[in-house]
């Protein structure tokens, strides 16, 4: 009889954390921008922009930090989330400077520059980034305040009503000494936070279906009234406050996490139907938006002597082609006021940039809903799947319906395009929403511990000749 004694442990799978690979891909996402502020540059005085530099050392530090916070505290994150939320904030900087150049474009109620302030909101947004992995461990922590969370995001939605209208609409709060917020921006995490808390439980109950008709599966009757509220709750902001981005961005978040949670094509189709019922109640007698419905559907009627911001867009995408006229050499500034550098900065992109840079945006974006969405599949709980998918159906409704607004898909909704256009509101609550996916994508890709270890007695084999 022989005995051999296995002394193998065996340790936790060790997965790639893909760092590296991160920090890769942000040295693209940080030379590109650079790149395309020194053909801004060229473009316009035939030399290097003195800034650049500055430029340069300002966006490699921000993004150093990230990485490093994400390096840290959490290892195992999503390696492209960053880059991409580096490279979008990074060429949004570039198109607002470039538009800054242009003397006839009005600049903001505080006078001056707006790409420096933009500069130091993203670096708010990215310190808001650190804070949430630093303080947030486990997105589960989250589930725990669901329903203080609907009342925060209720207050959020409300608060622009107590301030007077800015451009027809009442989505800005003033704070002084800081300036205008649009709270919606904040609002859609906080929701997505509730309804992930909400759905969670009571997919069971909202999953049940009394009847099938027409190969659809019928909601009971009971069962209508958490979309019946959410839907009248977005026809009120959007009748008080004429807001038609955020009711629209609220009501479809809240359809596509109901979906994902029931898996029932009927909540779809009923919501569906109450938003389109809704958008054309409303329109029915809110001015403003019948304007901007009726500037959608007749882009080149006269207004003020001139065309419509919509016509100037359209006439900016034609004039750029396939490969555009070259950073900073198009005509947007002939679209008027502040737009070109909020609303309308899509059609800066297609003019100097033309199709294929339009088109780059574009797959900048899908990409990143794409990895949010992988998020959502790889999360280990439900909380956490719904959250993830909330979030990126959140950032991906509002890409859409910026856009489809400025392309003349739909009308135009006011929204701005997140870490692209100019707004501090916007680009400190993607910073966040992307650090909350990065929480909830490290979690899902972290290796499962090791097992105990096993006494002598059980490591010893005996074996027999």
């Amino acid at each position: 009889m022989s005995v051999v004694t296995n002394t193998t442990t065996i340790g936790a799978i060790e997965a790639p954390s893909r760092r590296n690979t991160e920090l890769a891909m942000l040295a693209f996402a940080v030379i590109i921008p650079v790149f395309a502020y020194a053909n801004v540059g060229l473009a316009k005085d035939g030399s290097l922009p003195a800034g650049m530099l500055g430029y340069g050392l300002g966006l490699s530090l921000l993004a150093g930090v990230a990485h490093l916070m994400v390096r840290k505290f959490a290892p195992y994150a999503d390696p492209l989330m960053l880059p991409l939320a580096t490279l979008l904030n990074g060429l949004g900087l570039v198109l607002i400077w470039r538009l800054d150049l242009e003397p006839t474009i009005t600049t903001d109620a505080l006078g001056g520059a707006m790409a420096p302030k933009q500069m130091i909101w993203s670096a708010l947004g990215v310190a808001l980034f650190l804070g949430v992995l630093l303080f947030l461990k486990d997105h589960r922590v989250l589930q725990r305040y669901t329903y203080i969370s609907m009342v925060v995001a209720l207050v959020l939605l409300i608060l622009p009503m107590f301030f007077p209208a800015k451009f027809g609409a009442r989505i800005w709060i003033t704070i002084p000494g800081v300036g205008s917020l649009q709270p919606a921006e904040f609002a859609k995490i906080i929701i997505a936070i509730f309804f992930a808390g909400y759905l969670m439980v009571k997919r069971d109950a909202l999953a049940l279906a009394s009847r099938r008709f027409m190969g659809m599966y019928l909601p009971r009757g009971r069962d209508l009234g958490p979309i019946l509220a959410i839907w009248a709750l977005s026809l009120m902001i959007l009748i008080f406050e004429t807001d038609l981005g955020t009711s629209l961005l609220f009501f479809g978040l809240f359809v596509i996490m109901l979906y994902v949670a029931t898996e029932r094509t009927s909540w779809v189709v009923f919501g569906l139907t109450l938003s389109a019922a809704g958008a054309v109640g409303v329109a029915s007698f809110a001015s403003h938006v019948q304007s901007r419905v009726e500037n959608w559907l007749n882009p080149l009627a006269l207004q003020d002597g001139g065309v419509t911001e919509t016509a100037q867009a359209v006439y900016a995408f034609g004039s750029g082609g396939l490969f555009g006229s070259g950073l900073g050499q198009g005509y947007s500034r002939l679209i008027g006021g502040i737009a070109p550098k909020s609303d309308y900065i899509l059609a800066t992109v297609g003019e100097e940039m033309g199709l294929t840079g339009l088109m780059a945006i574009i797959l900048l974006y899908g990409l990143l809903i794409e990895r949010g969405v992988r998020t959502a599949l790889a999360a280990r709980d439900p909380f956490g799947k719904l959250l993830a998918i909330g979030l990126s159906g959140a950032f991906a409704l509002q890409v859409f319906v910026v856009a489809g607004g400025v392309t003349g898909v739909i009308p135009l909704t006011g929204m701005t395009m997140p870490f692209l256009a100019q707004g501090g509101s916007s680009v400190i609550a993607n910073w966040a929403l992307i650090a909350i996916l990065l929480r909830i994508s490290d979690t899902a890709r972290r290796p499962a511990p090791a097992p105990a270890p096993t006494s002598d007695a059980e490591m010893t084999q005996v074996v027999r000749p």
